[in-house]
């Protein structure tokens, strides 16, 4: 009976410590749905534009 009694305490403490101190769902659920500011470099069609722009630039050394 001590033993179920010291067991049923433990898991007792492990949820409520759990739940004070565990991921926030909330943040979780804000951080998934986030959109990012900015695409990659090499996803962002302008950027992509630009530096095609800087190589076909006649007269200036492209390397």
């Amino acid at each position: 009976m001590l033993y179920a009694l010291a067991a049923i305490g433990a898991v007792t403490l492990i949820v409520l410590l759990w739940k004070g101190f565990g991921p926030m769902r909330e943040a979780l659920e804000q951080r998934e749905g986030e959109q990012p500011g900015r695409p990659a470099p090499d996803d962002d069609p302008e950027f992509l534009r630009r530096i095609a722009e800087q190589q076909n630039k006649p007269g200036e050394d492209n390397r």
